[in-house]
């Protein structure tokens, strides 16, 4: 797959992107899924891995599933820089939220790999398995495992076909008691680099192809179950149901109404709802909604928290429903490393461009890995700021851009390193 030249590493990039959006690396023939440790997953880590080889790096998957091409630096014992981003996408994504990440850092590692020429520190690229957490509850499993141990009862989730994350590991081929041998040692680590499409609409407002990333949002994924009576929706009487998917239709609008009137960065959204029952004529007796939470600060974040999980409090008692509030994840709002901002914002200018930076309202894998290692992000314009949606569209010319920037990066910090 992918034989024959290119007139660019960015086109190269964003063909390799199209070529995994479609069967076998997606499980849908209709339409682009790629969920964590399922068949598409695997193939699309067997073909990324060959054009890791391609570009000269040794490639192995470590317990996690995490696909991980190292190209060695000219000096043995150095530290290592990191790149790269997931594989992974939500269901009916789209080709580039992740995968072009992936792909730009092989671009570098094959630049290198190309001029007979290494860095002073080796270079891992690196395509997480489980950055969206579209098959189990919690997301960034994948980095989050690279940068602190999972634990244990993590093993125990399961996705919606009742399948346990141990289960899955071990039809992967993973073993699933070795989660610890993913965690890496900070002392041998440089920085965690990491390109994405923006997913928001600045860039493209700005006309400029590229950004630094100044941070990441802070974030929680709440889940609340509301629980009632099953009946017969023919003969119960309105004012005697508890009807579960009432209370949570209820509060999904007070969510929408406590995000709406808090501070502008705040942005609250229920994504996810399952209801016990799929029958017309059965008044249901539990549902379930999937709230994700984000804002500029923790403050700000858990103020609303607060405010929906009194809002579902008194959802509940007036409907006479039992309510299970729970924090299924807690991301912090994550700074990038001032340093390494430095030498991506200088890198940026080395291409005759404004310097922007911006902060990123969406989740990434960098925040998580921030606990490992300094970060540094570089967000790519897209078009209509469409992401999470097939639709997604970037330019060669943008992703040419960012393959220049980021190899400059690599430059400028291994003449810092050297």
């Amino acid at each position: 797959m992918m034989q024959g030249s290119f007139p660019s590493p960015g086109q190269r990039a964003v063909a390799r992107c199209d070529a995994l959006a479609v069967a076998p690396f997606s499980q849908a023939a209709e339409y682009l899924d790629r969920p964590y440790l399922s068949g598409a997953h695997r193939a699309a880590l067997d073909q990324t891995a060959v054009w890791m080889q391609e570009a000269g790096m040794a490639v192995r998957i470590d317990p996690l599933g995490n696909l991980v091409g190292r190209y060695e630096g000219a000096q043995k014992g150095a530290k290592t820089l990191l790149m790269g981003s997931h594989i992974d996408t939500v269901h009916d994504g789209g080709p580039y939220d992740g995968a072009l990440g992936v792909m730009i850092g092989i671009e570098c590692a094959d630049a290198l790999y190309r001029a007979g020429r290494r860095a002073p520190f080796a270079l891992e690229v690196i395509a997480f398995g489980d950055e969206e957490g579209s098959r189990f509850p919690a997301a960034m499993m994948c980095s989050r495992g690279m940068s602190e141990a999972v634990g244990q009862e993590a093993l125990n989730m399961v996705d919606l076909a009742g399948t346990t994350l141990a289960e899955a590991m071990s039809a992967f081929g993973l073993n699933p008691e070795a989660l610890a041998n993913a965690v890496r040692a900070p002392n041998d680590i440089l920085a965690f680099v990491e390109a994405h499409i923006e997913q928001g609409p600045v860039l493209e407002t700005q006309g400029l192809p590229v950004c630094v990333v100044s941070g990441i949002a802070a974030q929680k994924r709440l889940r609340a179950r509301f629980i009632g009576h099953a009946g017969h929706a023919g003969t119960a009487p309105m004012t005697l149901r508890r009807d579960a998917i009432a209370g949570a239709a209820a509060a999904i609008l007070a969510v929408e109404d406590v995000c709406v009137h808090g501070s502008p960065d705040l942005r609250g959204t229920v994504g996810r709802v399952l209801p016990a029952t799929a029958a017309y004529n059965v008044i249901a007796g539990e549902a379930e909604i999937g709230v994700d939470v984000r804002a500029a600060t923790e403050a700000a974040r858990d103020e609303a928290v607060r405010a929906i999980g009194a809002r579902f409090e008194t959802i509940a008692s007036a409907r006479g429903l039992g309510l299970d509030f729970t924090v299924i994840q807690d991301l912090p709002a994550t700074r990038c490393d001032p340093v390494l901002m430095k030498v991506m914002g200088d890198a940026v200018a080395g291409q005759g461009l404004p310097l922007l930076e911006t902060l990123s309202g969406a989740g990434h894998d960098a925040a998580v890995m921030a606990k490992l290692a300094p970060i540094v992000m570089l967000f790519i314009r897209c078009e209509g700021g469409i992401s999470h949606n097939p639709l997604e569209s970037v330019a060669d010319d943008d992703v040419d851009v960012a393959v220049r920037v980021l190899g400059d990066f690599i430059e400028r910090l291994a003449l810092e390193d050297a």
